[in-house]
């Protein structure tokens, strides 16, 4: 079993099939829609045993960096794209990287505003199991 990250995007990537609102412009009854299709996507990974953890992001957050010890900075930007981009992550826990396509592609047909499937991309990478060994 190899375990994948399912970075999902709010934009990026090859251009989009259908070009919606950002989910704050959705009607109430489109996000909750949204919502359920997610929350039994991931039930059904939790039936397989493939699901590992998932979470939506915030669009608040902060840049921070070390100026010494004790002195960190904070920053409200400029982001690194991911501020933008990225709307939040699952990890999966399959037995190959055609399964995690395969997942990443249902995923993506999650229903937006008028019902049909927003097409989102979504970022596949496999997370390393152990560090990575240095040879000189």
């Amino acid at each position: 079993m190899v375990k994948y990250l399912l970075l999902k995007h709010y934009r990026g990537g090859p251009t989009p099939i259908v070009d919606h609102a950002p989910m704050d412009r959705w009607t109430p009854s489109e996000v909750d829609a949204h919502i359920r299709y997610m929350r039994d996507f991931a039930a059904g990974l939790k039936r397989t045993g493939e699901f590992v953890g998932e979470l939506a992001l915030s669009p608040e957050g902060a840049f921070v960096r070390t100026d010494g010890p004790g002195r960190p900075v904070v920053t409200d930007g400029p982001f690194a794209e991911t501020k933008d981009l990225v709307a939040g992550w699952m990890i999966i826990d399959v037995e190959s990287w055609d399964r995690a396509v395969q997942l990443a592609g249902e995923l993506s047909a999650a229903p937006g505003p008028g019902g049909g499937p927003i097409h989102e991309w979504l970022e596949v990478r496999p997370l390393l199991t152990a560090p990575p060994t240095v040879t000189e």
